[in-house]
């Protein structure tokens, strides 16, 4: 028997943490993490794009939206694992909840589209937990203004992509519309919570990752 029960639980609770994190990964990276609300698009007939082209150029679009959803789930379970308050971990994971939903509404819009996620995915999540992980050891208010930074160039690159997507794909577009409306409040909730603002080469460096990433996932 131990001498310290206490501590005992205390190494059992971290290892059913790791393990819980660890069934999440696995889950985000078999696209079998649930959508919580219904689908932007349900109810709406799949009736375009029309063009062979176009339908092409909105698959790789979804795909490069899907893999920033998978980043998403990596991020904020990396954060959560490395902030020491409960109140702060659980809001991490309550914003992956949400980017559960992008997750799982971009893959079945990947299917419709004939279109497969990225082969890099297991790369893109590791890479991703990293630097949640990294976030969150530099402290809550660092980790918190990582969260908005994030947020904020996400909602950037999906207007971006709102421009991109054919007319008459009607469907992605409203899937677009919905995640790109959920990051707004995301960033929004993370300065609110007391994110700091990163300084300027941070945030620089952090566009020239996501380009890196986008670029490779459109095709990949």
């Amino acid at each position: 028997m131990s001498a310290n029960p206490s501590s005992a639980f205390r190494r059992e609770s971290a290892l059913d943490r790791s393990l819980a994190g660890l069934g999440r990964a696995m889950a985000t990276l078999a696209d079998a993490v649930p959508a919580t609300r219904p689908n932007p698009a349900a109810g709406l007939a799949d009736d375009g794009p029309a063009s062979p082209d176009d339908r092409r150029l909105s698959g790789a679009l979804m795909r490069v939206n899907h893999v920033g959803e998978v980043c998403a789930q990596a991020l904020y379970e990396g954060q959560a694992a490395t902030t020491s308050d409960p109140a702060l971990a659980r809001q991490f994971r309550q914003a992956a909840v949400e980017e559960g939903d992008h997750l799982a509404w971009t893959r079945q819009r990947l299917d419709e589209l004939g279109a497969r996620p990225s082969l890099l995915n297991p790369l893109w999540y590791a890479g991703a937990f990293a630097l949640g992980m990294l976030a969150g050891r530099a402290g809550d208010r660092v980790s918190l203004g990582f969260m908005a930074e994030t947020e904020r160039q996400v909602e950037e690159h999906l207007a971006g992509h709102m421009d991109r997507l054919p007319a008459d794909d009607r469907r992605s577009r409203l899937i677009v519309d919905q995640m790109k409306e959920d990051e707004v409040r995301h960033a929004e909730d993370a300065m609110r919570l007391g994110g700091a603002e990163l300084p300027l080469p941070v945030r620089l460096a952090m566009r020239m990752a996501a380009r890196v990433m986008t670029g490779t996932a459109h095709y990949l």
